[in-house]
């Protein structure tokens, strides 16, 4: 495993103060640096180990790159994580040396990869070598699971005045291509998650997705339900799942391990840290998965609105239980 205190170079400090200028211009809020004093030091925030928690890199690395892949491994580490996730097989190597895992491989398609899915014939094979290529990249390096989406509804998502996709043949398309997709899971022993998103939020920021076809869960479920393989499951987002849907302690206990393969968490409203600001309450949620025997990981994938690492250690210590 790397040190903890790594010393940026020259070019690194120079790329972080680019990165806040920036911030300061456009007024987004600046994670700080992985520094002794706001690393909140001392304990790990982890101490019972029963949830598996994980940290989603995208609200970190790809908002102007305010961390690098060492800061977000380091910050794991420090809270006790079992690793992060949505990061490439480019990412591997650097995690193992810090003794981490990836919870959740991305699919590999270019640009959004929610846009093109399943769901759709015209990008449906592009989909589906991408993914299998990419769940043999996961078998080799040990990453369990890789990342599905049904994908958007229109005909053409680069023309979406030409029509849609009817809800039903959009189901039946997904169901067809998870099945594919889970023949060669099965061989390889990785676990596709398909993920439910809400198309509520309009802001991109937030990651709301006006346009997915796959906004309701219990939608998301049955499609998982046809396919009826071990390797293919649901990825739970409690924010999703909240926004559209609701209920969320119910449906953890309707679905189950069955259908339950990943869990992502953020604050509702707005997409920020698990705290008093928001409606949800964590622990309860959390004690709902070990009560249904789940034993996957839980992404955190809040996007910070404060110092990150009081953030991520207070999200961490909640949802402990």
């Amino acid at each position: 495993m790397k040190p903890k205190n790594t010393k940026l170079s020259r070019k690194e400090m120079l790329k972080g103060t680019a990165a806040i200028t920036a911030a300061m211009i456009t007024g987004v809020a600046i994670p700080g640096s992985i520094s002794a004093e706001n690393r909140n030091s001392g304990l790990p925030a982890v101490r019972n180990g029963r949830i598996k928690q994980v940290l989603t890199s995208w609200p970190y690395m790809d908002r102007a790159e305010f961390w690098s892949l060492d800061q977000l491994c380091q910050a794991a580490v420090d809270l006790g994580c079992a690793g992060i996730e949505l990061v490439g097989p480019d990412a591997w190597p650097t995690m193992k040396e810090y003794g981490l895992v990836c919870g959740m491989s991305p699919n590999g398609m270019p640009g959004l990869p929610f846009v093109r899915g399943l769901n759709n014939l015209r990008y449906q094979q592009e989909v589906i070598t991408t993914t299998k290529r990419r769940i043999e990249e996961c078998a080799e390096a040990g990453v369990p699971n890789v990342i599905a989406f049904t994908g958007y509804k229109y005909l053409d998502v680069d023309n979406p005045d030409k029509g849609e996709v009817p809800l039903d043949e959009g189901a039946d398309n997904t169901v067809n291509g998870l099945k594919e997709l889970a023949r060669h899971a099965e061989k390889y022993g990785v676990t596709v998650c398909l993920e439910h998103l809400n198309t509520r939020e309009p802001d991109p920021h937030l990651f709301g997705t006006p346009g997915y076809q796959g906004d309701d869960v219990d939608y998301c479920a049955d499609i998982v339900r046809r396919v009826g393989s071990p390797r293919v499951k649901l990825l739970f987002d409690i924010y999703h799942v909240q926004i559209m849907n609701g209920d969320v302690i119910a449906r953890i206990r309707e679905y189950g391990t069955d259908l339950i393969g990943h869990i992502h968490t953020a604050g509702v409203p707005g997409r920020g840290e698990l705290d008093d600001t928001q409606e949800l309450k964590y622990p309860p949620i959390m004690r709902a998965l070990l009560e249904i025997g789940y034993d996957g990981y839980v992404g955190q994938e809040f996007v910070p609105t404060r110092n990150p690492m009081e953030g991520l250690r207070e999200a961490v210590a909640l949802c402990d239980v």
